[in-house]
């Protein structure tokens, strides 16, 4: 090219630019301008900042975490309208700038968990690969300390309730009139609110976070239900999404009358593995040396409490809710056992009695998580209005698995009788979304594993982590180092296992193990249960966090 040439070259890329040559302005070129990019989707909206303070919780003070409150529409369709406000903490990232990763959101599941202390599951990443983010945990609308709080009715959960098994058309209408009673207290105490809580709000919430903390995208990393509210996020604003773990996750296909069924085909399975794991140590249990043989004697009992509750307060209903623990995951299984044998083996009841409670708190405002797990899912999607198709539905499946059906019907009937104005699920679609990280074990009753291959399929960047045969739900970051050291290596690096062709996982690792029992009682003890005389937060806290409401 000629030196003539090279001129005419600069003095077009000057002209292009807009910049001044001999006095004048060189208009820019429309032709060689590239075209504009649309700016990323977010939420309409424009938060106030979060005056950050001093936690209430111990064990986040102790962690230097800050703590504040996030003021959003109570609808979005009405920016400038109603106010409520969002509890929110945030544990700094503890690298020099250049190591920043951004902000990571954090969901426990539910719908109606309280994520606020969940700040704190960064130190759980292993290899520091946490230390890089600021960790978020926040209370989702409606839920725990945000304002206002829902509850309805503090004492729905207590002791020796009418059975679950509706053989009498009055034992059928008890539950009905106690269902809608139960609506009814909702729609008295939650107002406005029951028509905007629903997973679309609380992902328009997330990005007016993003927005408060002034990042343009955020890392998330989500549990259970918290799974399909990252699902929505990566398919609302994709463009705002960088990283998302999302362990156990919900099939985008089946919210949310046809999820609580699979459930519970699901659960039927795992507490049958739990009755078999329960024979195995009959040395240490006297239940039964097989699994049919302590099964026998689980069915032999609660048919027992239907007319002589433990201690005047067990019935079959508590019962149930006791043993469903183990259905989730491994953690508790030793003590679920040693109360079951302390009852079966000595009268006592005692045992029994602290792990219903323990899971069924009772007075004003416990049934906040509950309140709220219907508030949601009553209002993402139709539910059923006629009940004859409840009822049909339920006792078919009920004849394939009688552990958990027909509580887990009378859990959701609210739904038939609610009053916030009802939604149309999104879409979920991760085609535009980066590559996240999928986790889960193969037989996770709360979200079974067809769930997981689902969002794999609807996320084409994503790679799934199937912990082999486990039962385990939510149980990432508990010290599976295959799981957990992938996951460290995705957050610190963005690096996912290789993605395989066909319907599956991508990387198998050991599940969460079994646990051993000691074989002395005095020598077991708890193993989900936090100290009731701790101020900090402990992992099983972390854990029952996560477990949420049964979701």
């Amino acid at each position: 090219m000629t030196k003539r040439g090279n001129v005419k070259k600069i003095v077009a890329a000057l002209a292009a630019a807009g910049v001044v040559v001999g006095g004048a302005v060189l208009a820019p070129s429309v032709s060689a301008a590239p075209a504009a990019k649309p700016a990323p989707n977010q939420v309409n909206y424009d938060p106030a900042p979060i005056a950050w303070g001093t936690c209430a919780s111990p064990g986040l003070q102790r962690r230097g975490a800050q703590c504040g409150f996030l003021e959003v529409p109570l609808d979005y369709a009405k920016p400038t309208g109603t106010k409520i406000k969002l509890a929110v903490s945030r544990i700094a990232a503890k690298v020099t700038p250049d190591k920043y990763q951004g902000i990571m959101l954090t969901n426990p599941g539910g719908p109606g968990g309280s994520g606020l202390t969940l700040s704190v599951l960064g130190e759980y990443v292993p290899n520091g690969a946490g230390a890089a983010y600021d960790w978020i945990g926040f209370d989702p609308r409606g839920v725990g300390s945000s304002q206002p709080s829902l509850s309805c009715d503090g004492g729905y959960f207590g002791y020796n309730r009418p059975d679950y098994i509706p053989v009498t058309s009055k034992l059928e209408q008890t539950w009905l009139n106690r269902s809608k009673g139960y609506a009814a207290a909702c729609d008295k105490a939650g107002g406005d609110l029951l028509d905007h809580v629903k997973t679309t709000d609380s992902v328009n919430d997330m990005d007016a976070l993003r927005k408060a903390l002034g990042q343009e995208k955020i890392n998330y990393y989500g549990f259970s239900y918290g799974t399909y509210l990252g699902q929505v996020y990566a398919t609302t604003y994709p463009e705002r999404v960088r990283r998302m773990v999302l362990d156990s996750n919900v099939d985008p296909r089946a919210v949310w009358y046809q999820a609580n069924l699979d459930q519970d085909v699901a659960f039927g399975g795992n507490i049958k593995i739990y009755f078999d794991w329960v024979a195995k140590y009959d040395s240490v249990y006297h239940l039964g040396k097989t699994e049919a043989a302590v099964e026998a004697t689980f069915y032999r009992e609660q048919n027992k409490f239907r007319t002589k509750p433990a201690g005047g307060i067990i019935g079959p209903d508590e019962f149930t809710d006791i043993f469903l623990q183990a259905g989730y995951y491994v953690f508790g299984w030793e003590d679920i056992a040693n109360a079951f044998s302390a009852w079966v083996n000595n009268a006592d009841y005692s045992g029994l009695k602290s792990l219903y409670d323990a899971s069924n708190a009772q007075g004003p405002g416990a049934d906040n998580g509950f309140a709220m797990y219907l508030a949601t899912q009553c209002t993402d999607v139709q539910w059923p209005t006629s009940w004859n198709k409840w009822r049909i539905d339920n006792w078919i499946t009920f004849l394939r698995a009688p552990f958990e059906t027909w509580g887990n019907a009378w859990f959701n009937a609210p739904c038939v009788y609610w009053a916030g104005k009802v939604g149309k699920p999104v879409q979920v679609d991760g085609a535009k979304a980066p590559p996240i990280l999928l986790v889960d074990e193969t037989k996770d009753a709360a979200t079974p594993y067809e769930g997981s291959l689902e969002v794999r399929s609807r996320f084409p960047k994503s790679s799934l982590i199937e912990g082999v045969g486990g039962t385990t739900h939510a149980g990432t970051l508990n010290g599976d180092a295959c799981m957990d050291n992938q996951i460290a290596d995705y957050l610190a690096t963005g690096t996912l296992p290789t993605r395989k062709p066909g319907r599956r996982s991508d990387t198998q690792c050991d599940p969460l193990p079994q646990p051993v029992p000691a074989p002395a009682a005095t020598e077991r003890k708890a193993a989900i249960a936090p100290s009731a005389t701790s101020t900090d937060i402990t992992r099983a806290d972390i854990q029952k966090i996560i477990l949420g409401v049964r979701g």
